[in-house]
């Protein structure tokens, strides 16, 4: 691995900013921790402490920029623009940590209601407009209770294509048909439910797609998905050796303040850590309702924020108390059950009385998940890891996974497997059931 990180360095550049694009003031690197994160010398593609990365997937169109590249104009249609200096259309803080040997991705909605210095309450993706890169992760940072950021990465929706073409394509489980027409971008989206195997662009249509019942926040349930199947299937350490090829492909669309050194060893600690401790989660918060302000918002919690960002990021906060009392305490866990099997509602109830006499009493059948699963995942909505440990020792089955794919109120999700089926746990209660 360290020979494959050599060389990839020695390829691609040793410069100290190769990648960035933006030209930030004195007053706006400040905003970022200079610190170093890699190591010197031999030890260069090792993460020496935590790092919190700012993601941000940029979607341009030519009104966005000042001016517009001239082969754009005369069009009867937008097209998209490899340029930064639009709205943010996808947020991710990424928390790389060696000491706990784990990756944390939380997501932020693009929608989210929240405070831009300067600039009122607007919608979060509006603070890449107003301030770039800098004014976004200081608006991040107020918004999660003041955490550090340390580097920031954009990238370009024309490059998100050629990244996932360039790592080969992705295979996921498209969860329903999605098809969606906008000629005036020329956007046409059409995939049909089922796994495959997407190339570039078709990942791209599967991430853009936003047009049902959870709009944005359905989007970023489907992105964590992608995510992980990428992780799966891509991340390891003989891409390593291709990252000179996915760096010159993809460089003209990204603009970070990373250099090629510490994002090999990011690349690398990614590469080194087990997938159990990758957790992807959700800015707590819901939907603003019909009428409640003059646009649809993403109303963050802020209780939900602190519990989360003391839990996942290290921040003190007085919500950790609440959450060990919540841990400790079975009876305050919401629980939704998705069924992915094709069973009737019968086969769920040996695993709603197991829950029952073991002091869970907020359960609740939600939604099937369309994708068929051999083995049951136990799917920690709210981040609450030990709780989805716990649930799945009771039942005795399934994969505990930290991401927020599951139903959006509930703490843990339990997406029902075949493995159910097979195990029907020696729980023969013969009393009636009213589910």
């Amino acid at each position: 691995m360290v020979s494959a990180m050599a060389g990839a360095l020695l390829a691609v550049s040793l410069t100290s900013t190769p990648l960035q694009q933006a030209d930030l003031s004195p007053q706006e690197e400040a905003v970022f921790d200079s610190d170093a994160i890699a190591g010197g010398g031999l030890r260069f593609s090792e993460l020496t402490r935590p790092v919190n990365l700012l993601v941000m997937g940029m979607s341009v169109l030519p009104p966005d920029v000042q001016n517009p590249p001239a082969d754009t104009k005369n069009l009867r249609y937008l097209p998209q623009v490899n340029s930064f200096d639009g709205l943010s259309d996808v947020m991710l803080l990424v928390k790389f940590d060696p000491e706990t040997k784990k990756i944390v991705m939380l997501s932020v909605p693009r929608d989210t209601r929240t405070e831009i210095e300067g600039h009122g309450t607007r919608k979060i993706n509006a603070a890449n407009v107003e301030g770039g890169p800098a004014l976004t992760a200081k608006t991040v940072s107020n918004l999660l209770g003041g955490v550090g950021i340390d580097r920031y990465i954009r990238i370009n929706v024309l490059g998100v294509a050629k990244l996932i073409d360039a790592l080969g394509g992705v295979t996921v489980y498209v969860p329903k048909d999605m098809k969606y027409q906008d000629d005036s971008q020329h956007l046409y989206i059409n995939l049909k439910a089922g796994k495959q195997h997407l190339n570039g662009e078709q990942t791209l249509q599967l991430l853009r797609f936003r047009h049902d019942e959870l709009g944005d926040i359905g989007r970023i349930q489907r992105q964590q998905m992608v995510i992980r199947a990428l992780t799966d299937q891509s991340l390891n350490p003989a891409t390593l050796t291709q990252l000179p090829k996915i760096l010159n492909v993809v460089k003209e669309h990204i603009d970070t303040n990373l250099t090629v050194e510490e994002l090999v060893a990011l690349f690398g600690f990614s590469v080194r850590t087990n997938r159990s401790n990758m957790q992807m989660l959700m800015l707590p918060g819901r939907f603003s309702e019909k009428g409640e302000y003059d646009a649809s918002y993403w109303l963050p919690s802020k209780n939900g924020i602190a519990k989360l960002m003391a839990k996942q990021f290290g921040l003190q906060s007085n919500a950790e108390n609440t959450e060990t009392q919540q841990v400790n305490d079975p009876g305050s866990v919401r629980i939704a059950i998705q069924d992915s099997t094709g069973s009737d509602r019968a086969t769920l109830r040996p695993l709603i009385r197991a829950l029952e006499r073991s002091g869970y009493r907020n359960i609740y059948v939600s939604k099937p998940w369309s994708e068929p699963l051999e083995v049951t995942h136990i799917v920690a909505q709210q981040g609450d890891g030990n709780s989805a440990e716990s649930i799945r020792d009771v039942l005795g089955i399934g994969e505990v996974r930290v991401e927020s794919t599951g139903t959006l109120d509930s703490d843990v999700s339990i997406q029902v497997g075949k493995d159910w089926l097979q195990h029907q746990m020696p729980l023969n209660d013969s009393s009636q059931s009213s589910y």
